[in-house]
């Protein structure tokens, strides 16, 4: 399988490239957390000129008509840069549910304002008690007239504070655990009560209380809205596993430069052989999570929902598995330096955290692969 980028493809890497070398140094991404929004809104207005918030959307509704690799392309030079504008939250998974739930005339009135940078989304489904169970839902949907209200929390919900729709999972029939009776509601994020924070990592997020707030819609059958939660989540399972390759990248290499130039005892610690032994294996480590990355990206695409729980399962234990053995060695091969605020390979380290524990970290899906029998199903 080719698995070489296109002349179309490599163009877009590089234009990404190229703009966040010039407007995501240290210094710059310092500034950007620092302001009231926690990122960059004149940066996001540039990635809608050049097509990135439409990319993955259809031509006839507003969008640029990319492709799933265009959009791993993406996320893979936003984590080289460890970004903070909220690309995943409304592009991947909000895209994600208006893609696999809206109708067309719901899709035709946002995705232009999503490609535009006017529309902002966060997908709103973590309650106190459900941990990284998608199923395990107590807010509530119910019908009036013609319409739903909804009642219930969500937390850790990510750039939450900043976005104009909420997508949300509420419970219309059945009990807490329940995999039926689970709907998908679209919510003006201003009528719910909404409360941010930033994240260990430096992102956004924010806790909601929804008290008999309207939905403006529902994404797909309101009592049966899981397996679109499912696919959506897998697919951004695959954008999440390229994004940790290229900050696990970029650690490796900033590590490498790191033990070429400290020095210990007279000499660079990096001739001293155990250390040289480290580091390959963080290339190992690195080449691994990336095969898996590749993987996931045709993995996204089955559409056997069981497979491909299964196989997404397997790109999580091995990219969480990829990411602890990089990360806790980045920190280490620099020593104390690394665990300053003032230098980057900290942040990296946070934001590799992150990555591994959003939609559950590499523990809970070994227990997912081993409820489900492993990755081959029994015959």
């Amino acid at each position: 399988m080719d698995f070489d980028l296109s002349e179309d493809q490599t163009l877009l890497q590089d234009s990404i490239r190229k703009l966040l070398a010039d407007k995501y140094g240290f210094e710059q991404r310092k500034a950007y957390l620092a302001s009231p929004t926690g990122w960059s809104r004149e940066l996001w207005a540039q990635y809608a000129e050049l097509g990135l918030l439409g990319l993955p959307f259809a031509e006839e509704e507003g969008g640029f008509g990319g492709g799933r690799e265009e959009v791993l392309i993406i996320a893979e030079q936003m984590g080289r840069a460890i970004t903070l504008e909220p690309w995943m939250t409304t592009v991947v998974v909000g895209g994600g549910f208006l893609r696999h739930g809206a109708d067309a005339a719901l899709r035709g009135a946002m995705v232009p304002k999503i490609a535009a940078g006017e529309c902002l989304l966060a997908f709103a489904h973590t309650e106190r008690q459900s941990r990284h169970d998608l199923f395990d839902v107590e807010t509530t949907a119910r019908k009036d007239g013609s319409g739903w209200v909804l009642n219930g929390r969500k937390g850790m919900v990510l750039h939450g504070d900043t976005a104009d729709k909420l997508i949300v999972t509420a419970r219309t029939a059945g009990g807490r655990r329940d995999h039926k009776g689970i709907g998908v509601f679209l919510v003006d994020a201003k009528a719910a009560g909404v409360s941010g924070y930033r994240t260990v990592d430096g992102q956004r997020a924010a806790e909601v209380e929804l008290s008999n707030v309207r939905a403006e819609a529902v994404l797909g059958d309101p009592e049966g809205g899981l397996p679109i939660v499912d696919r959506v989540v897998d697919e951004a399972i695959a954008a999440l596993a390229a994004e940790a390759v290229g900050a696990m990248d970029v650690a490796h290499e900033m590590t490498l430069d790191y033990m070429k130039t400290r020095k210990q005892f007279d000499r660079p610690i990096g001739s001293f052989q155990a250390l040289q032994h480290r580091a390959a294996d963080m290339l190992v480590a690195l080449e691994q999570a990336r095969s898996m990355s590749f993987f996931a990206a045709l993995a996204a695409n089955e559409e056997d929902a069981g497979l491909r729980r299964r196989q997404m399962a397997s790109v999580k234990v091995q990219i969480g598995r990829s990411i602890r053995f990089i990360g806790q060695n980045t920190i280490q091969l620099h020593g104390g330096i690394a665990m300053t605020m003032e230098y980057a390979a900290g942040h990296y380290f946070k934001r590799l955290t992150v990555n591994d524990a959003t939609f559950g970290d590499a523990d809970h899906y070994i227990r997912v692969l081993a409820d489900a029998g492993g990755l081959v199903e029994a015959a």
